[in-house]
């Protein structure tokens, strides 16, 4: 319990010093390299190359776990069903979804209940072999048989293993949380300073020791009312991770009532796009789109975007199923770019994901996904959903292997220099494309309210934000253009990094990516007005002359090869 209550304490003190350390200006993604921030030069790009330049409107499906769709920075980009006649209960344009006005929901059911929590991946396999092999001889089991059992045995320790550590940081974070609230009722302050808790008295070693927390944490520069708002949201997440995501008991799908065998049984779900919980849908959204003049919040990366909210993703891991179902959903109502900041470490069901990515490229439609927060180096087995697709015989003989409408992000510190790489994202020079802006991101959250995240669910909006940019203005661009133009518009980085996930490596930023380089906006539109468009019949308006273009493009390298 002690090693337990001293994990706790370091993790809370590091909290403590990256809240109070400078950091970086809230708008700092939409600036440019020469303000001292590795922004992606949005501002730069709408005040030289856009101004007064109109574009066309592009829908971008924000594939997530709900968008507030009242926010007061997102109610007028988010997008409208104008076929659908609001609260009538019918289908008037016939799509099969009834009222979606602005998307549609695969994580609830007809009569309006939704699901919140779900497993995790692993659990959810685990679940599945323990049925197929608990109580049978190993010896007795046939070759195919073996090679699941090997998976079930895995599956299975790192399961209980984890409940096991879980149940004693459930107790641990639940009990610290409820000190720190008894404890500000108890000073009864606004604003509670170091020398208040003086004035507590109490036996219980649980209040002590959130007071030895708070003094600590307190010293580095953080409020204690920011500590109270940081150890509830522990003692969810840590509960959270017990009841339900490493809980093999725990079984939601039943409420959707859906047809889970069946593949394209996607006649499920309904019309609440928010959700129970919305704070990572939305501030993906207002990274993307966050109306840009009307004075409020943030500046989104683009404008003439207009939001449609696919809910997809619960607390716990995404269903197969259900990201095939949204992708194509998104792609049969109008989205020409699809937003996915999620992603997990098994995919039992791929192929639903990759026909469902096949069906996006067919239709001209970009999927910009984020690479992940575990610090590592992503293959094409350890992290999905990928842009490989799975072997299916011939297919794979004479078709593409990789999806080329699909942008993997990795994200970037808001520092430069050594720091560039946000110490939690992945990577990979095969299957990471290139990296955004991804730390301390200040964004849309319910309630019109704003704060910072942080993640490569992060980055991937931006990238998505500036996708959406040159397919507005850039109208006649195909999506594997689109994601040539950001490839090799990308500003390489020759310099040398933390690695992800280390303390002190340093290796070259450029072997973090295909690109070896970051987003930006203005080499991309620089790029995007010297490319010959593919689609027939888009026009676009005449941006900058061939004169001004030789001046301010830099010189680019080809992205390097899939293996």
């Amino acid at each position: 319990m002690l090693r337990l209550k001293l994990l706790g304490l370091c993790l809370l003190l590091s909290i403590a010093t990256l809240s109070a350390q400078d950091g970086a200006p809230e708008n700092w993604f939409n600036l440019d390299p020469a303000d001292g921030v590795p922004g992606v030069s949005t501002e730069r790009v709408y005040q030289e190359l856009l101004s007064g330049k109109e574009g066309k409107e592009v829908i971008v499906a924000v594939l997530d776990s709900g968008v507030d769709f009242e926010h007061e920075d997102l109610d007028d980009v988010m997008w409208v069903n104008e076929d659908e006649i609001p609260g009538n209960g019918i289908d008037d344009d016939n799509n099969g979804y009834i009222d979606d006005i602005h998307g549609w929901n695969f994580l609830g059911n007809a009569d309006g209940e939704n699901i919140a929590h779900d497993n995790l991946e692993v659990t959810r396999l685990y679940k599945k072999y323990q049925q197929m092999f608990e109580g049978r001889d190993a010896s007795d089991l046939n070759k195919k048989e073996k090679e699941l059992y090997a998976k079930y045995e895995e599956y299975k320790e790192v399961v209980e293993k984890k409940r096991s550590e879980l149940e004693e940081n459930v107790g641990v974070y639940a009990g610290l949380a409820e000190a720190m609230k008894k404890l500000q009722e108890e000073i009864g302050k606004d604003e509670v300073k170091v020398e208040d808790f003086d004035d507590v008295k109490s036996d219980d070693p649980m209040m002590a020791y959130a007071i030895q927390i708070a003094k600590s944490v307190m010293a580095e520069g953080q409020s204690f009312e920011r500590l109270v708002d940081e150890m509830s949201g522990a003692a969810d997440y840590f509960t959270s991770q017990y009841e339900y995501h490493y809980n093999p008991d725990f079984d939601p799908r039943p409420t959707i009532a859906d047809d889970f065998a069946d593949p394209y049984d996607r006649d499920y779900g309904n019309n609440d796009v928010r959700g129970p919980d919305a704070f990572h849908g939305t501030h993906v959204a207002g990274i993307i789109a966050a109306e840009r003049n009307n004075d409020l919040g943030i500046k989104g990366v683009a404008n003439n975007v207009r939001i449609m909210s696919v809910r997809t993703v619960p607390d716990g891991d995404e269903r197969d199923k259900d990201v095939a179902a949204a992708i194509v959903y998104a792609v049969d109502n109008g989205a020409s770019v699809i937003n996915m900041s999620f992603g997990k470490g098994a995919s039992p069901r791929k192929e639903l994901v990759d026909e469902a990515v096949r069906y996006a490229l067919k239709n001209d439609v970009l999927i910009v996904h984020a690479a992940g927060n575990d610090g590592k180096e992503i293959s094409d087995d350890n992290n999905f959903p990928t842009d490989k697709y799975a072997k299916r015989g011939f297919l794979n003989l004479f078709g593409p292997k990789y999806a080329e409408n699909w942008i993997e992000v990795g994200a970037l510190n808001y520092q430069t220099g050594e720091k560039l790489a946000a110490p939690f994202s992945n990577y990979s020079p095969a299957y990471v494309d290139l990296f955004a802006p991804g730390m301390e991101m200040y964004s849309t959250v319910p309630f019109s309210e704003y704060k910072n995240a942080q993640g490569t669910s992060m980055a991937a909006p931006v990238v998505a934000g500036v996708a959406a940019l040159i397919r507005s203005y850039f109208p006649d661009l195909t999506a594997e253009q689109v994601k040539d133009v950001l490839m090799q518009s990308a500003e390489k980085q020759k310099i040398k990094v933390i690695k992800p996930g280390s303390e002190e490596d340093k290796v070259s930023f450029q072997t973090l990516s295909v690109s070896g380089g970051i987003v930006n906006a203005y080499q991309a539109v620089m790029l995007a007005a010297k490319t010959d468009g593919k689609k027939k019949g888009a026009d676009r308006p005449d941006f900058v002359s061939e004169e001004q273009i030789m001046k301010n493009a830099k010189s680019t390298q080809q992205p390097g090869a899939r293996p």
